[in-house]
């Protein structure tokens, strides 16, 4: 039996559910990659900033949350799913989503050493535009910039 999965504009009350699923699956998906800032930082962060000022949307499952994804105008800014529900097409539906929100194009940026992330946006139709030595982020960790057109 599957569980319905619902997208949803994540509001106030979700900030602390969004922040731990982005929490588990960076600790998941980016093992070697080393965070700028602390859990509590984060949970703020996503409190205070990433909820009541983007477009936050989460994916909701019997009343819990697996999954985000936050847009800043053309920006998909973060995609973060719950480990335990990577590869049940939720990412898809959050992709789709983001192409129907930003029909004029999207843009993101990714780790050079999440190749899996690189797939995924690839298969969806993102074409890598620039790599960089990771300078210009918190982390100091190369990444890619890629760029969806319709």
């Amino acid at each position: 039996m599957s569980v319905a999965v619902v997208l949803r504009r994540a509001g106030a009350t979700d900030a602390g559910a969004v922040a731990d699923v982005w929490l588990r699956s960076y600790r998941a998906a980016l093992p070697t990659v080393v965070r700028a800032h602390s859990d509590d930082e984060v949970r703020a962060y996503f409190r205070d900033v990433v909820v009541p000022e983007r477009e936050t949307w989460l994916a909701e499952a019997a009343g819990l949350v697996v999954g985000v994804m936050v847009l800043a105008g053309d920006l998909l800014s973060q995609l973060y799913l719950d480990p335990g529900w990577r590869g049940r097409g939720l990412g898809d539906r959050f992709v789709a989503l983001a192409k129907e929100r930003s029909p004029q194009g999207l843009a993101l940026w990714t780790f050079q050493v999440n190749k899996p992330a690189q797939r995924f946006y690839e298969r969806h139709g993102f074409v890598a535009v620039e790599s960089t030595d990771g300078s210009g982020n918190e982390e100091r960790e190369p990444d890619v910039r890629y760029v969806w057109q319709p």
